[in-house]
């Protein structure tokens, strides 16, 4: 069986921890932060553990990383 090859966007932009949650930067925050309310540009704040179903697809794009 050759070896599999970790996307590097993936790679870049995500981190897996010990217990394997994956953590990724916090969505909606690019533009438009005017609108957005100072609890919500509070919360956003950092890094977010990824949803469930998202993480599947990102511990797929990293096979050594779980």
């Amino acid at each position: 069986m050759p070896k599999l090859k970790t996307k590097a966007s993936a790679k870049k932009r995500f981190k897996v921890t010990a217990t394997g949650k994956v953590i990724g930067g916090q969505a909606g925050k690019r533009h438009g932060m005017i609108k957005r309310t100072k609890k919500f540009i509070r919360d956003a704040r950092g890094t977010t553990v990824l949803s469930d179903p998202d993480a599947k697809i990102i511990k797929g794009y990293m096979p050594y990383d779980r």
